[in-house]
């Protein structure tokens, strides 16, 4: 089969007038507003990756019998664009992106993507839709490539068609109010993915499944649910869809371990490696919910943050649990929290040197 990697382009023929643009792009939220366009690529087990194109964003016909609809067959990834404040137009680490989508196909029984094509589809969406990353120092354009078996069968086994699609938002922060700090609901019943599952992919699933423990959280007055491990309920694991890191007063940043229940997340990855060559002892190693609550109450935890693609790095200042709750620091993003957003923001946004080619430009 040939190898698919440029895609052909087909701008949409009423494009969003620009005043009309310029309003949405004032106050967009976060994954409310969508640009003109989308990439959409097709594979079936006889032609493989197949007609690929930049499209005006239209709504999908699908077949009442399609897989995705029955058997879950769905996987996607999630990065933004960013324009530098001399006009470039920058990816952070979208490889790692395209990898990650590659794992999680693997593991859902779906066709891998090649990375060039992958993201070729990205770069050429941001092209033609440029003017729709927002202005802002929390701004800019959501990028969401997924993938969903196409294919109208009701037996049970990978499907034989599939599309892939990228959709792009221009955002503004993930929380509201700014996110300057949120409030966590320690859940001990239910869970959102287990080792040997679909923890390590980035299925949708797994995030159906986090549903109704995040709104026993906003039932309890909380931004969000952090789960533990499904075993003994003891070790934390992450929030939601989001890492979390705990830093301590021997300038010790802790993470839990990548034990299989748990998304590699990208900037957690970024996180690490700024931390370390900043100086903090990083640990990927367990931590328990008692250890959390005495830290806390002792003063030897002086930061809890969480971190990904939407959130960046978001303060935890409370935590709440079945028999009570706890503070940490003084309600703001602490000296750390701010010394490593800072440092991802700005070599996210070009503003700070990257030494460590994180960084792609679109041309």
């Amino acid at each position: 089969m040939a190898v698919v990697s440029s895609l052909k382009i087909y701008p949409c023929s009423s494009l969003t007038k620009e005043k009309e643009r310029e309003k949405l792009l004032e106050n967009p939220g976060f994954g409310k507003v969508f640009s003109d366009h989308m990439a959409l690529i097709l594979w079936s087990e006889t032609r493989g990756w197949h007609n690929a194109q930049i499209t005006e964003r239209k709504p999908f016909q699908l077949d009442p019998a399609s897989a995705v609809l029955h058997y879950a067959q769905e996987i996607f990834e999630g990065l933004k664009a960013y324009r530098a404040k001399d006009g470039r137009l920058l990816l952070f680490r979208p490889e790692q992106n395209a990898r990650r989508f590659s794992r999680s196909a693997q593991r859902m029984a779906m066709p891998v993507i090649p990375e060039e094509l992958f993201l070729n589809a990205i770069k050429e969406l941001v092209k033609i839709d440029k003017e729709w990353i927002p202005d802002g120092e929390d701004a800019s354009l959501y990028l969401r490539p997924f993938m969903f078996a196409k294919e109208a069968f009701l037996g049970v086994r990978p499907a034989k068609e599939y599309i892939f699609c990228v959709i792009a938002s221009p955002v503004g922060s993930y929380f509201k109010g700014g996110g300057e700090s949120i409030i966590l609901w320690v859940e001990k019943y239910l869970s959102r993915a287990v080792p040997g599952g679909t923890a390590t992919a980035k299925c949708g699933g797994n995030y159906a499944a986090s549903l109704k423990a995040q709104a026993l959280a906003r039932e309890k007055g909380c931004d969000q649910v952090v789960f533990l491990d499904i075993i003994k309920r003891h070790q934390v694991e992450e929030i939601g869809g989001m890492n979390i890191f705990f830093s301590l007063d021997n300038n010790a940043l802790i993470t839990p371990p990548l034990n299989g229940a748990i998304l590699p997340g990208i900037t957690r990855s970024s996180i690490l490696i700024l931390a370390k060559d900043a100086g903090f002892k990083t640990e990927e190693r367990g931590y328990s919910f008692e250890e959390w609550e005495r830290d806390a109450v002792s003063g030897r935890l002086k930061e809890v943050f969480a971190c990904g693609t939407a959130a960046v790095i978001t303060n935890i200042s409370h935590v709440r649990h079945e028999v009570g709750e706890f503070s940490i620091g003084d309600g703001k993003l602490g000296p750390v929290a701010q010394q490593l957003r800072q440092k991802l923001i700005g070599i996210q946004r070009g503003i700070l040197h990257d030494p460590y080619s994180w960084v792609q430009r679109i041309d």
